[in-house]
């Protein structure tokens, strides 16, 4: 494989992190991380890759176009993957201006930046160019217990997180049709594993019921999710912008349909063997159903066939073996999330805040 140079927004959060680490570890392309690092970013989830020379590390904000227009002229990149988001459906709820900002106008940056670097490149490095926008399955909304969304299911979000991704997936169609832009899209389905920031369930579930604490499930936990193993998608992803068709997008799913109470009883039989702890008793007595998130959608569900026939992907792994190497790996690296959890975010409850 030819090496180009990709810039990566938002490379410092959880996906783009594991983007990252796999285009430095098993790639030869050149890597720009370009990242405002708010709450979520971490430069410690891309320690492992930092010292290598074909890693750069750019701290900006994706509404700034001054910040977004020196990264594209001083790196020159061959593929952007726009990761940067806001994306927690709790945090959406209490404070939806800042999704409006960063996955609406920080999108319509990207793109106006994007379309006049590549308006000024040579021919050939122009017709190779591909804008990969990463999205996320919410935006079709909810499912009943049947059916699966599909590339063309139509878009009814129902959170303001999700409506704002939607918002930004159709000003890329947009930038595609109207001004030529060679975009891509993915949109994934919920995901976990390691370096996972513990606002999400299961880094929650996870630390604590490590910690003895109880372990909040909204509603009765009926909500569905399939759930895909981060590394997984960091593969589909890479896949989709070398490979994708302009114009296309494609959905990446994990193929593995859970209930939320039935994903906190998997943690919590994984935890009860693997650290074990007198004190604590089994970890399923720590489980407590709270209130629901308001508007919570019941069920998401992917068709990945679309991205499997046509660039040959599927998940490797289970819910099982993807969820033991997560557990695993929050056992094993307490000096990344020891620092989160004594400040930036403890487990407080969000989201409950309806106006």
């Amino acid at each position: 494989m030819a090496s180009k140079r990709i810039l990566v927004t938002g490379a410092a959060g959880f996906i783009g992190s594991a983007v990252a680490r796999r285009i430095i570890e098993q790639t030869p392309h050149e890597l720009l991380v370009f990242d405002k690092l708010t709450y979520a970013g971490n430069l410690a989830s891309l320690a492992p890759i930092a010292a290598d020379p074909r890693y750069r590390f750019q701290r900006g904000d994706i509404c700034d176009a001054g910040a977004v227009r020196a990264a594209f002229d001083s790196f020159r990149p061959d593929w952007v993957m726009h990761l940067a988001a806001e994306s927690h459906v709790d945090r959406s709820i209490d404070g939806p201006g800042e999704f409006i900002q960063t996955n609406l106008v920080g999108t319509f940056v990207m793109l106006q930046e994007a379309l006049r670097y590549w308006r000024s490149l040579p021919a050939d490095a122009a017709e190779n160019f591909r804008f990969h926008h990463i999205s996320t399955d919410e935006v079709f909304g909810s499912l009943g217990e049947d059916g699966l969304f599909r590339e063309d299911t139509p878009y009814a979000p129902n959170s303001p997180y999700s409506a704002s991704k939607a918002g930004s997936d159709h000003l890329v169609r947009a930038w595609t049709h109207t001004y030529g832009l060679p975009a891509v899209a993915t949109n994934c389905s919920n995901n976990y594993g390691p370096y996972h920031f513990p606002e999400k369930l299961v880094p929650l579930m996870i630390l604590n019921a490590l910690e003895g604490k109880p372990l909040p499930v909204y509603g009765a936990g009926e909500n569905i999710r399939d759930w895909l193993f981060v590394e997984d998608h960091a593969e589909a992803l890479l896949l989709a912008v070398e490979r994708g068709r302009v114009g296309e997008s494609y959905n990446i799913g994990g193929i593995n349909e859970r209930k939320n109470i039935d994903v906190v009883h998997a943690i919590c039989d994984l935890m009860d063997e693997m650290a074990p702890d007198a004190k604590i008793g089994p970890r399923r007595q720590l489980i407590n159903f709270v209130q629901d998130r308001p508007g919570h959608d019941l069920r998401y569900a992917i068709d990945c066939s679309k991205i499997g026939a046509e660039l040959g992907w599927r998940p490797r792994e289970t819910f099982e073996t993807g969820l033991r190497k997560t557990v695993r790996w929050y056992l094993d690296n307490r000096a990344w999330w020891g620092d989160i959890r004594s400040g930036r975010y403890r487990g407080e409850r969000l989201g409950t805040l309806v106006s």
